[in-house]
C-alpha cells in the first residue's frame, strides 16, 4: 500500500470542499458510494382478488398514483379529496383563479393570459424517474427549466456596497483564486504526504485548467479569464472597439462577501441539468392523473375520523355540511401529517406517535407580474435564479415565453425559516409589498414596472397547514419505519413517507412502495 497516496475518503472530502456537492455526488457514484434511484419501469401488481376495494384519502399525486395503479390491477377504488380540485400541492395559479387561505383572506389572481405561478413544486429533475415515467406515459408536454443562469445575480447587503454581482463573475473569480492557492500549496510541498508525485503533477495541471490560471499558476486579469467571467468590452466585428478584459474582484472582499455559497446551488443533485417543467404549469401533471381517475374522486370531502377493524375500513367525512361514511376493504391514506395528526385514527400507538412526530416546514412564495420582461430586455437574464441574503431568498425568472413583449411573472420570493413565519403573519397584500420592496434592491426596475402579485404562505394553506414533512435524523430513526408499515388495513403514502421530502418524486415513489406491499398483503390474506 502506498501511504503517500490520498485515501478515497480523503479524496472525497477534498472534492466536496473545493468542487461542490454536485462533483462530490458524481465522485461517490464513480467510487461505488452512491447511485441514482433505479428507473421504476411499469408497475405490474398482478392478479387482484375479485371484488377487493380500496379507499384512498387525498387526491394529490400520491393518492392519484395509488388510484391509477390499483384500478388498473382490478381494485374498486374510491377517493376522498378535501378540495374542489385534484393535485394537492401540485398546484398552479393563473389569472382569474381565486384562493382563500386560513384566516379568510381571499386573493384573486390578476395575471395576464398565459402567465402563472406554481406555489408548490416548480421543477422536475431528470433523475426523478417516477415523475418522468408518468410524464412520458401520459404524453405531458414539458420544457427545460433553467436552474443555473450564469448571467443571473448573487447579492448580499453586506458585500460590494449592496450591489448585485453576476453569478459568472463570482464563480470564475472564486474558482480562480481557490485554484491559485491550491496550486501554490502543491508547488510548495504542502501536499507531499497526501499525494504521490504523479498525483501532485496532475492536480497542479488540473488547477491551472479549472481556474484559468496563467503559465505562472496565477489568477490574473486576462483574455482567457474573461472568457469565463465576461469582458469589460466584448469582442465585436469590423472596426468596433477591441475586446477588453474585465477587472477581477478583490480576493479578500470576495471571500468575505460569502457570495460563493450561492454558486454551488446548481451542483446539488436535485438542481443539475436537465431539469424540466410541464408546459403551462405544474398542475398539468395533476390534470393528467385526474383525467384518468377523476371519476373515482369525491371532491369537497373533509375526513373527520378513520376507523378500521379485521373486516375493513370505515371513514367518516363531511361534504357540503352533510356527514357521510365511506367503507372499503383497505385504505391508502395520503393526507399530510400536519392534517392527519388532527384527525382521530384507529391505528397502533406506534403509528399514531409517528403521525404526531413530524412538524411541517414554513415557506412562502410570492408571484409578481410586471408590465414588461425587464430582466430580459435590460439585464439579458433569460431564466435561472438570482440569490440574495434578503428574506426573499431568491428571484426565479420564467423559463418560458422568452422575448415576449407582454407582461411577465417572476417568482419574486421563496421564503424559508424564521423569515417565512414573519411573512406568513402578514396579509397577502403585505407579503407582495414586502417582496417588491426587497426586490428593488436587486432590480431597481421593480419601482416602475410592478403591476400585481399573489402570495401563498404554506402554513395558511387549509389542506396542508405547512409546506412539507420536516424529518430529522433522530425522528426518522425512531418513527419512520412505524409510519410506513401497513397497520392493520391502513397504509400511509406521500412525500412525508419518503426519503425525498418536499418533492413529487418522493410522493409518487412512496405510493408505489405502499401499494405494492398492500397488494401483497391483500393476496396473502385472501388465498
Amino acid at each position: 500500500m502506498n501511504h503517500s497516496s490520498m485515501s478515497r475518503r480523503a479524496l472525497l472530502g477534498w472534492i466536496g470542499k473545493t468542487a461542490g456537492a454536485g462533483a462530490l455526488y458524481q465522485a461517490m457514484t464513480s467510487l461505488g458510494f452512491a447511485a441514482e434511484s433505479t428507473h421504476p419501469g411499469t408497475l405490474n401488481l398482478g392478479s387482484t382478488p375479485k371484488g377487493a376495494s380500496v379507499l384512498i384519502l387525498g387526491a394529490g399525486l400520491a393518492g392519484m398514483t395509488a388510484a391509477y395503479e390499483l384500478r388498473k390491477a382490478g381494485y374498486k377504488v374510491t377517493m376522498l379529496e378535501f378540495n374542489q380540485r385534484a393535485g394537492g400541492r401540485c398546484w398552479t395559479l393563473r389569472g382569474g383563479d381565486t384562493y382563500t387561505e386560513l384566516g379568510g383572506a381571499t386573493q384573486q389572481c390578476q395575471f395576464a393570459e398565459g402567465n402563472y405561478i406554481n406555489p408548490g413544486p416548480w421543477r422536475v429533475p431528470y433523475h426523478h424517474h417516477h415523475v418522468m415515467s408518468y410524464i412520458n406515459e401520459f404524453n405531458i408536454p414539458i420544457e427545460p427549466f433553467i436552474q443555473v443562469n450564469y448571467n443571473a445575480l448573487v447579492h448580499s447587503t453586506h458585500a460590494f456596497g449592496g450591489k448585485p454581482q453576476r453569478y459568472r463573475e463570482v464563480q470564475a473569480d472564486y474558482q480562480g483564486y481557490a485554484a491559485e492557492l491550491l496550486a501554490k500549496v502543491s508547488n510548495q510541498g504542502g501536499l507531499d504526504k497526501a499525494l504521490s508525485v504523479e498525483d501532485r503533477e496532475k492536480l497542479f495541471e488540473s488547477m491551472r485548467h479549472w481556474g484559468a490560471l496563467n503559465e505562472s499558476a496565477e489568477y490574473k486579469k486576462s483574455y482567457e479569464v474573461s472568457l469565463r467571467r465576461g469582458f469589460a468590452i466584448p469582442p465585436g466585428g469590423g472596426l468596433s472597439p477591441k475586446p477588453q478584459a474585465s477587472v477581477l474582484m478583490d480576493r479578500s472582499e470576495l471571500l468575505q462577501s460569502e457570495l460563493w455559497k450561492y454558486i454551488v446551488n446548481g451542483q446539488d443533485i436535485e438542481f443539475q441539468s436537465s431539469i424540466f417543467q410541464p408546459v403551462g404549469g405544474m398542475d398539468n401533471i395533476a390534470k393528467a392523473f385526474e383525467k384518468r381517475v377523476g371519476d373515482t374522486i369525491h371532491y369537497g370531502a373533509k375526513v373527520t375520523r378513520i376507523n378500521q377493524s379485521d373486516q375493513g375500513v370505515s371513514v367518516e367525512y363531511e361534504q357540503q355540511g352533510v356527514a357521510k361514511t365511506a367503507q372499503a376493504d383497505w385504505c391508502v391514506c395520503t393526507i399530510p401529517l400536519s392534517i392527519l395528526s388532527q384527525i382521530p385514527v384507529k391505528a397502533s400507538s406506534a403509528m399514531q406517535s409517528a403521525i404526531r412526530a413530524v412538524p411541517y416546514a414554513a415557506s412562502v412564495k410570492v408571484g409578481l407580474e410586471f408590465k414588461r420582461r425587464f430582466w430580459e430586455q435590460d439585464d439579458a437574464i433569460y431564466g435561472g435564479v438570482s440569490y440574495t441574503n434578503l428574506p426573499i431568498t431568491n428571484i426565479s425568472y420564467p423559463s418560458t415565453k422568452f422575448c415576449d413583449k407582454g407582461k411577465g411573472v417572476l417568482l419574486g420570493a421563496y421564503v424559508w425559516g424564521a423569515n417565512a413565519f414573519e411573512f406568513t403573519s402578514l396579509t397577502p397584500e403585505e407579503r407582495v409589498k414586502k417582496a417588491v420592496e426587497y426586490g428593488k434592491k436587486i432590480h431597481p426596475q421593480y419601482a416602475d414596472e410592478f403591476d400585481n402579485g399573489i402570495s401563498v404562505g404554506w402554513h395558511r394553506v387549509p389542506w396542508t397547514q405547512g409546506c412539507y414533512g420536516m424529518w430529522t435524523e433522530a425522528s426518522r430513526e425512531e418513527h419512520y419505519e412505524n409510519l410506513c408499515q401497513i397497520d392493520g388495513r391502513l397504509v400511509l403514502a406521500g412525500e412525508h413517507a419518503s426519503n425525498l421530502p418536499a418533492w413529487q418524486e418522493g410522493a409518487i415513489s412512496s405510493a408505489h412502495d405502499a401499494i405494492k406491499r398492500l397488494h401483497q398483503k391483500v393476496v396473502s390474506t385472501t388465498t
